[in-house]
């Protein structure tokens, strides 16, 4: 039987996929408290992209997900870690000196990181994505 079509498959994946997606945004904003990250987040997601698009078809996936946004994530993750980055030089400081970016070290250390860590989430999800799209074209 074709994994397309199994109805116990595509059931049982409907209800993993929104919880997995949830787990990815968890790991994203609680990253700097405990284990995880962006690395980690961007990898989750991916996963769950992954999963539906190897249950239901890449071209199915595509349709909610198509390359070329995929390819704008990328560079809007780069854009968002490297933004930081030369926000801090701008601002007088250091490459991702993060304690110019508001008055308070705690709170500048926190909204850099959070920054940087999303731009890393979705770098490194639109990537996995990218290229799980690349190898499945190849195999067909």
């Amino acid at each position: 039987m074709d994994r397309r079509t199994s109805l116990i498959v595509r059931e049982v994946c409907r209800l993993i996929i929104p919880a997995v997606m949830l787990f990815a945004l968890y790991v994203q904003f609680h990253g700097e408290y405990g284990p995880g990250g962006g690395f980690q987040a961007g990898v989750i997601f991916a996963a769950a992209v992954i999963l539906y698009a190897l249950v239901h078809g890449r071209q199915k996936a595509q349709q909610i997900l198509p390359t070329n946004t995929v390819v704008r994530f990328i560079v809007a993750g780069i854009l968002l870690y490297a933004g930081v980055g030369v926000t801090t030089m701008v601002m007088g400081g250091n490459f991702l000196d993060y304690d110019v970016l508001l008055h308070g070290h705690q709170q500048a250390q926190h909204l850099g990181i959070f920054l940087i860590e999303l731009g890393v989430g979705i770098t490194v999800g639109a990537v996995m994505i990218a290229i799980f799209y690349t190898l499945d074209e190849f195999s067909e």
